[in-house]
């Protein structure tokens, strides 16, 4: 049986009697199934154009989360500080800023439309991160460094709304994978790449660097991405049509009534309502809390480790993040592989039905590989084995986290198809304070346990976290119908 064309139409033939009845035959909408003006109709050409550019610009922002880490010490040097907890603070302020800045662009990519909120948000993240750049004192530097991770959680947030407006549900998983190499792999290429260049060009050039390829990526961006958000070109196609044939009577199918104010005070509140009413939401947002923490959790130690157990030099060091590279490159391309071709499956078995649940199969895998690896990374490195073991255990942890990773965000998408952006808003929120705060625990707590007993403590926690996934598989289809929100 075939798939819905659309998660936005689907929805919507079940809901024609929300449609303002005063207006009768005056409510627009796609001219057939075949309307070009549909994102979902696009040819392949732009809508891998359109999702490329979101890729891309989705590893950038990540980047700029990590790539100061290696040349945190010559920042401490240059403004007379020796203070640890803020050398760890001037990393994990970015990802702070990735925490609020979803709660605003999300909400304006639903009212205004995706494309304008990506070009406004490019210009403050390219603006803040040339502050970082020139910034005159370790102050400044933290304040610009919020800022421009503030503007540079757009993408994070509104590249999954993106894509689930121009690719249908069965195909979305491939989409859907390299867009989420970003904000794991970049903030892992980042030290790599923030070693070599602070060690030859000094710290600010790391910051020079994200400024000019963000400033790139903002100019093609401009020049050529295009709107994907229905509501928004329904609405540009009503204006015209108003303009046309002089009837203000007009209005688009998923128009709700509602005045701009009230539109964008109900967008605005939309991410906080889900995250507080909407238990699978709750569950989604704080498990990946965890699992992006200890992301950032390993960063604290990594840098550290290999350069006083394995004498790695700080252009090399950042090569030690490998291990998390590869394991998320092979954790993306088992979703990738496997999770629309589990949808179709499902689907032909079930009678044409398309459940959300069906995109979490391999969390579980995820959620029991996620201790594994911290356990083996962090003994290996404790008694000094050979620096590929807890690179390997470093692999496996990665694998681990970019299955939990993808399986929620597309689960995310498919149980909130059309307020997509505001889902992963409110994931996104919640995960990038796990990712900002704990980390600031991260150097003490190695510090007091060591690198052996400090991964442990990580693993038995995540341990502790293991049923969360089968509470998924078993409970979430009935959490998400039998708690909905309403009024979105």
């Amino acid at each position: 049986m075939d798939l819905p064309r659309s998660d936005i139409e689907s929805r919507d033939a079940e809901k024609d009697s929300d449609a303002p009845e005063q207006y009768g035959s005056n409510i627009v909408w796609w001219d057939g199934d075949n309307d070009p003006m549909n994102p979902y109709n696009w040819p392949a050409w732009k809508t891998s154009m359109n999702a490329l550019f979101l890729t891309f610009l989705n590893f950038i922002t990540p980047l700029a989360s990590s790539i100061c880490a290696p040349g945190v010490p010559q920042i401490m040097e240059e403004f007379g500080s020796s203070n640890t907890l803020l050398a760890s603070f001037v990393v994990s302020i970015y990802v702070l800023g990735f925490a609020f800045g979803p709660l605003l662009f999300a909400p304006m990519s639903e009212v205004y439309g995706r494309t304008i909120t990506y070009h406004v948000c490019n210009v403050g993240f390219v603006a803040f991160i040339v502050g970082c750049a020139l910034a005159p004192s370790l102050g400044s530097l933290i304040a610009f460094r919020f800022l421009s991770g503030l503007f540079g959680s757009c993408p994070i947030t509104n590249g999954g709304g993106s894509i689930a407006d121009m690719v249908p549900q069965e195909r979305r998983g491939l989409f859907i994978g390299l867009y989420s190499i970003g904000p794991l792999l970049g903030p892992i290429v980042g030290p790599i790449v923030g070693g070599f260049l602070a060690g030859a060009q000094g710290w600010r050039w790391v910051f020079w660097l994200i400024a000019i390829i963000g400033g790139l990526v903002m100019v093609l961006m401009i020049a050529f991405t295009r709107e994907t958000y229905a509501p928004v070109l329904l609405q540009r196609k009503v204006d015209r049509l108003i303009k046309e044939t002089g009837n203000p009577q007009l209005r688009s199918k998923l128009d709700e009534g509602l005045t701009p104010g009230s539109y964008f005070k109900r967008a605005i509140e939309r991410p906080i309502r889900l995250l507080l009413f909407s238990p699978i939401t709750t569950i989604c947002a704080v498990y990946m809390a965890i699992v992006y923490g200890y992301l950032y959790l390993m960063f604290s130690s990594i840098t550290e480790v290999f350069q006083e157990s394995y004498g790695f030099s700080t252009n090399i060091v950042g090569l030690s993040f490998l291990g998390l590279g590869v394991g998320s490159i092979i954790g993306i391309g088992t979703i990738s592989v496997t999770s629309d071709r589990q949808i179709k499956k499902r689907v032909n078995e079930d009678g044409g039905k398309v459940k959300p649940e069906y995109r979490i199969q391999l969390v579980p895998i995820g959620g029991i590989l996620l201790p594994a690896g911290l356990f083996i990374y962090g003994w290996t490195a404790q008694y000094h084995i050979h620096w590929i073991v807890p690179m390997i255990g470093m692999a496996v942890t990665g694998t681990g986290n970019m299955i939990i990773f993808m399986s929620l965000v597309l689960y995310l998408i498919d149980a909130f198809p059309v307020h997509a952006a505001s889902a992963l808003a409110s994931n996104t929120f919640i995960r990038s304070i796990g990712g900002a705060l704990l980390p600031l625990a991260g150097l003490p707590m190695f510090e007091s346990l060591g690198v052996g007993w400090g991964n442990s403590l990580l693993g038995f926690l995540a341990v502790a976290f293991v049923p969360v996934p089968f509470v998924l598989l078993r409970y979430g289809e009935q959490l998400r119908t039998k708690y909905p929100v309403k009024n979105l």
